[in-house]
């Protein structure tokens, strides 16, 4: 920084593809100050150096900087670029901010820029300090991709691309780049694993009227895939190629999406094209989910749902008899998953977070910070699976034995706003934050709260984390529609006590039409029992709980004929009703 006259450089968690899971090549974050979370901006100034991150990594941030040098800075509101005023707060005119434009959105970009240099300070995107002093750097991988058939899928690639065009030909545009991975496995039904438990392949994506290019490493492509691409329209070029391929653009106008494109992307772009900035057609394709889609979903929950009862079981008759600890139960549950049909991967981190460590909503365990299970307190499991038939995501709390009464009611607290959200009736065109503050009512009548969303959308076969929708409080501009996939995941966390979250995943459908509109509701995905040892009845109103009997009567109808007869038992006693 002082030899290149740089008051203050910014380190995005990020690669070039604005990826919130990244190859290990892109962990920049992590080399550089031991934080190993997947949200957080560094700011390093020549007199100090911090993390700025939300209230889901606060107590991890904190263990994992100490002693490092790096300072923990709060956000007040999650994903917000605070750090921009505290730069603007802090620099002077003539000052030099900087950053390498690979690894920033568009968006952080325009962001930093816009607040900064009306300031006179200067700001550089095309700085990498991190390439000559990161020693060992991973190199990107080099794992095979593969198509998946169009009976899983429910459409073809140049049926998607053509859908694409349509979208360009309504914004007026000639071309568009994709940057997104998710975007680009989902246009193409391409799939690979170039990020641990996201089953993607690192690219790029042009697509004109005229033609569609993917860029990819070629040796990730066997010759009858890329026959089988060139069939579908898509011409395969390397992956290297793409910038200078970028710079050479010859079209009237390009449409990329500001949040899911890298500024050095945009900034390679030539001056005479005009650019239109909104989000990737493809991302608000995707999100609608296709019959042949949803049935297959459908399909994963019940063995998903094998896999969550068998891991339950084997935990309770196990506890006591052998020593197990929050990364043992962890691979345990991954071994479940794995004997089950189309298994490919965890489709995150498994948190397993026992006592004090379930009220870290994004814990993971380490061995350093890995609990010994004892037949006392509370266990939250939140875990998720990839299947080549659909991607799960399920949290669940368990007693292990000596709950105390206020444990029981943040239970049911939360397992009520589960159900209220999970109930909701809504007019089409209902926004995620209105479904948010529905679920949360139950939870705030007691002025209890939580700091995270309340759901986000997760894809199929791809990403656990899947936009545009969300559900939680910030006015984001987006409907639910039929079709989508979401969770809802209330919880309450007490630090140095216990954390609760129970999370189901949910789809979008129409419901009934009356003469004020048409309305919707959810059809809850999920498939595994909830536990009812820890709900504190009187809290619940019948209509509570009618649902919960209800739910657990169709897990034990789902799940319990691949079971085996003792597992079968054993369920239906889980779900009997209370």
């Amino acid at each position: 920084m002082k030899e290149q006259g740089i008051d203050a450089y910014i380190i995005p968690s990020s690669d070039p593809h604005i990826s919130e899971y990244l190859p290990e090549r892109y962990k920049c974050i992590e080399w550089t100050s031991g934080f190993s979370g997947s949200a957080g901006t560094l700011v390093i100034t020549h007199d100090f150096a911090g993390l700025w991150t939300d209230a889901r990594y606060f107590v991890q941030a904190a263990e994992q900087l100490a002693g490092t040098g790096f300072e923990l800075v709060k956000l007040k509101v999650q994903a917000a670029s605070e750090y921009v005023e505290w730069l603007d707060q802090r620099l002077g005119e003539g000052a030099k901010v900087a950053f390498d434009g690979n690894l920033a959105s568009l968006l952080v970009a325009q962001t930093v820029k816009n607040s900064l240099e009306p300031r006179g300070i200067v700001v550089d995107g095309h700085v990498d300090l991190l390439g000559a002093i990161w020693e060992g750097r991973p190199a990107l991988p080099q794992v095979k991709a593969y198509l998946l058939e169009d009976s899983t899928t429910g459409q073809s690639t140049s049926s998607k691309i053509a859908e694409v065009r349509k979208a360009l030909e309504k914004y007026r545009v000639e071309g568009h780049f994709i940057s997104s991975l998710d975007d680009l496995a989902w246009l193409l039904n391409v799939r690979g694993q170039d990020v641990p438990c996201n089953p993607v392949v690192l690219g790029f994506v042009y697509v004109t009227q005229k033609e569609a290019i993917l860029f990819v490493e070629s040796s990730k492509l066997d010759k009858e895939s890329i026959v089988e691409l060139e069939h579908q329209g898509v011409h395969v070029l390397d992956y290297a190629d793409a910038f200078d391929f970028v710079k050479e653009i010859s079209i009237s106008s390009i449409l990329i999406d500001p949040k899911r494109t890298c500024f050095a992307i945009y900034d390679s772009i030539p001056a005479g094209v005009k650019i239109v900035e909104r989000i990737n057609p493809s991302t608000s394709l995707k999100t609608i989910k296709n019959k042949t889609e949803i049935a297959h979903v459908r399909n994963t929950m019940i063995n998903d749902g094998v896999a969550m009862t068998r891991f339950f079981k084997w935990l309770e008759e196990t506890l006591g008899k052998e020593e197990l600890s929050e990364i043992s139960i962890a691979e345990k549950l991954q071994g479940f998953r794995a004997e089950q049909p189309g298994f490919v991967d965890i489709s995150f981190n498994t948190i397993a977070g026992y006592l004090d460590h379930g009220a870290l909503p994004h814990y993971h365990a380490t061995e350093k910070s890995n609990y010994t299970l004892k037949p006392s307190g509370l266990l939250l499991v939140d875990s998720g699976g990839q299947y080549k038939t659909g991607t799960t995501d399920i949290t669940r709390v368990v007693s292990l034995g000596n709950i105390t009464q206020e444990e029981k009611e943040d239970y049911t607290i939360v397992l009520k706003g589960t159900i209220e959200g999970s109930q909701a009736i809504y007019p089409q065109n209902t926004r995620g934050y209105q479904i948010d503050a529905i679920t949360r009512r139950p939870i705030w009548e007691t002025l209890r709260n939580y700091g995270h969303g309340t759901g986000h959308g997760v894809g199929f076969f791809l990403n656990v984390h899947e936009g545009p929708q969300v559900i939680n409080p910030t006015n984001v501009d987006i409907p639910l529609e039929e079709g989508m996939i979401t969770s809802i995941e209330p919880g309450l966390y007490r630090e140095g006590k216990h954390g609760i979250r129970i999370e189901n995943l949910v789809l979008s459908t129409n419901f009934k039409s009356s003469q004020f509109g048409d309305f919707m509701n959810f059809e809850t995905l999920t498939i595994c029992y909830i536990a009812t040892d820890l709900v504190e009845k009187n809290l619940l109103q019948q209509s509570h709980i009618d649902w919960l009997n209800s739910y657990n009567q169709w897990v034990y109808e789902k799940v319990s004929p691949l079971l085996t007869a003792d597992e079968a038992r054993w369920l239906k006693e889980k779900t009997k009703a209370i």
